[in-house]
């Protein structure tokens, strides 16, 4: 049995003014091919890890093709989108007999002038291999899954979790699926019902209320004939037609019973669609409303200017709220300023500096704070993450410095990535877990290393560039939105 894998994955928001190139494809995991890739993510918390295992458990032969998964951003120039489609299309053809196709999608991927970038890369493999082979794609919670994809895709399988600490169990669980329909005759029917509703930020799957909607789906995922189902909670920072939630149903050759389950479980969802939204006040207001004993370490989490959203990164609003308000055994994780990184190499580990920091890239991100600073760090960037996320998986912050302006210490770093835990902190002399306040740029992901030992976590919203969002193609009405309004 030969299998032919790929990685395409791209959450591609289309209001950021950070733009996508060949260099976005290069910085995170790097643009891999064939065996690079099985060196790079064998025994990874990762899709493709869970695909590499899946192999080995049944054994069967992968073929690789193509790594190319950049940090969220801009979508991809149309010669860039080809270019790596044609590379893995030109692989499937010269891989000769297969059977099957395993892919790593995003779910939200736009390219230049392709608004459904993930279901053109299902069309154009479906049109090569033709209608018989099984074609199966890993996505992301936050797909933005449309008809085209699940009309050119067999199954597919998004993730549980948020944070996505799942990721090598869904990606086996595609092997595992892709073998029942290979050696044991299994006829995969899948159903789509696309939800009017966009999804807020209330979707923590450990959590009450996002939990009691993942119990609702493991529980019709153990119904007779359900191969699987999915939760998508969409990207919101995509103006697009497909944009919104959705639930998606794998039966066995039963289309009927997929749907009747994929309705059922959308509208128990849109009958609740408030409980989904979360009011979010900014650093300032959360901390003046603080109980004074509030246990410690307090984490305030800036979920817009979120590099995990496609964000610049360099946002001042809560670094100028924990200087304002003299914070003490404090740190702000991450900042992205590659100038003011520079200027620390250049002074070296203990020099005493008056540094601008941050809002280099867009007036929307705030201004530029001076700091005046101790260097007490200065990194390649180059560490391994402890996980749960991307366990094992090797990461980069490109050229970094370690701060201190009082009890303020801050993380300045070159390229775009969210904490997913605190490998790359202790690689820089800082454990957050020793400080009082601790302020990240993240949604949600940063729980999966820092929610076990925080003493409170508070979600807040500072001025970026998706504060204010204007849709224009959505060519119909998602709650809480309309095509017409700002959110």
């Amino acid at each position: 049995m030969k299998v032919v894998t790929g990685i395409i994955c791209h959450e591609t928001s289309t209001f950021t003014p950070v733009a996508t190139n060949w260099a976005s494809y290069h910085e995170r995991f790097g643009y891999l091919h064939g065996d690079e890739i099985q060196k790079k993510f064998r025994e990874t918390n990762t899709p493709i890890g869970g695909f590499i295992e899946g192999a080995e458990v049944h054994g069967f032969e992968l073929v690789h093709t193509v790594c190319a998964e950049p940090q969220p951003s801009g979508p991809t120039p149309r010669d860039i989108f080809d270019t790596i489609m044609g590379e893995v299309l030109d692989a499937i053809r010269s891989a000769g007999a297969i059977d099957g196709i395993l892919l790593q999608l995003h779910g939200s991927m736009v390219a230049e002038d392709i608004p459904d970038a993930d279901g053109y890369v299902l069309a154009a493999v479906r049109e090569v291999v033709g209608p018989n082979l099984p074609v199966i794609a890993q996505l992301d919670i936050h797909a933005n899954v449309s008809p085209l994809m699940v009309e050119h895709a067999d199954v597919l399988i998004g993730r549980e979790t948020y944070p996505e600490v799942d990721m090598a169990l869904r990606g086996r669980e595609c092997a595992d699926v892709l073998v029942k329909i290979v050696r044991e005759g299994l006829h995969p029917t899948m159903a789509l019902h696309q939800i009017p509703m966009a999804w807020g930020m209330n979707q923590i799957t450990a959590h009450p209320p996002m939990k009691e909607a993942i119990d609702r789906l493991h529980e019709i995922e153990a119904r007779p004939g359900v191969v699987c189902a999915s939760i998508s909670t969409c990207y919101a920072l995509q103006d697009v037609p497909h944009m919104g939630a959705s639930v998606h149903v794998v039966t066995d050759n039963d289309l009927a019973l997929a749907q009747r389950h994929a309705d059922e479980l959308a509208s128990w969802i849109y009958e609740r669609k408030e409980t989904w939204q979360l009011p979010l006040p900014s650093t300032r207001d959360t901390l003046r409303d603080l109980a004074p004993d509030a246990p410690l370490p307090m984490i305030f989490a800036d979920m817009q200017d979120n590099t995990g959203g496609g964000t610049p990164g360099d946002g001042t609003g809560l670094l100028r709220t924990f200087l304002d308000e003299g914070l003490d055994k404090a740190c702000v994780l991450y900042i992205v300023d590659p100038e003011a990184v520079h200027t620390c190499h250049a002074a070296g580990v203990g020099a005493d500096l008056t540094l601008p920091v941050g809002a280099k890239t867009s007036p929307l991100q705030g201004e530029p704070v001076t700091m005046h600073v101790r260097v007490e760090a200065i990194s390649d960037g180059q560490f391994r993450y402890h996980g749960p996320m991307f366990q094992g998986l090797e990461g980069t912050m490109g050229p970094s410095a370690h701060i201190r302006q009082d009890g303020i210490h801050v993380l300045l770093v070159s390229l775009r990535e969210q904490p997913f835990d605190t490998a790359f902190s202790e690689s820089m002399g800082l454990d957050p877990r020793q400080m009082s306040y601790i302020g990240i740029k993240s949604a949600a992901h940063f729980r999966s290393g820092f929610e076990s030992w925080a003493g409170t976590i508070h979600v807040v919203d500072e001025p970026c560039v998706h504060s204010h969002l204007t849709y224009r193609n959505l060519e119909r009405d998602l709650f809480p939105i309309t095509t017409s309004s700002t959110s």
